[in-house]
């Protein structure tokens, strides 16, 4: 899969937006709009926030959402989102715990017990996920570990996250009431 510049762009400005504020943030959620469609239909915005420049052109702006509820996973906002026509993509920034390979076997199914063994497991990695897809197809993911916080160490890809990414793709897709 080629990597969408402007998308990879927007993912790692994100990425670098909120690892400015530090760790234990909560899930974000972006809307990516065209710059260029931005600037069009919003001057006075889009010049308060410097986007009126001529290389703006084929560029996303990343524009963050209401703060996602503490108390709800990220992937149950993501089931009840969808986006109007004028947004070309979204991202989301979410932390989670990584565990070796060997620990998968070991993992308990209940999921009240499986966050606390992954909390607990001595080889847990923190990592920052942040998500992005387009309603064109493309994808782009940034990972930074926490053991490895410097931008040099953010890890970028099209598939790092297939999950997320094929949730962040459905609130992207046109429902029926779209097509009326």
């Amino acid at each position: 899969m080629e990597t969408d510049p402007a998308l990879a762009a927007a993912v790692l400005e994100i990425e670098a937006h909120v690892a400015s504020e530090g760790w234990d943030g909560p899930a974000r959620l972006f809307a990516l709009v065209d710059t260029a469609a931005l600037v069009k239909a919003e001057p006075a915005l889009a010049t308060m926030m410097g986007l009126d420049n001529p290389d703006q052109e084929g560029s996303l702006t990343p524009i963050e959402q209401d703060q996602v509820p503490v108390t709800t996973q990220l992937e149950e906002v993501l089931q009840t989102t969808a986006w109007p026509e004028g947004v070309t993509g979204c991202a989301a920034v979410v932390e989670r715990l990584v565990l070796p390979p060997d620990a998968d076997g070991k993992i308990p199914e209940d999921a009240e017990a499986a966050a606390e063994f992954a909390k607990a497991h001595p080889d847990r990695q923190e990592v920052r996920i942040v998500a992005g897809a387009t309603r064109a197809g493309a994808t782009y993911c940034a990972l930074r570990l926490k053991a490895h916080d410097d931008d040099q160490s953010v890890i970028g890809g099209v598939d790092l996250v297939p999950e997320l990414l094929e949730l962040l793709r459905v609130t992207l897709e046109e429902t029926p009431e779209d097509e009326a």
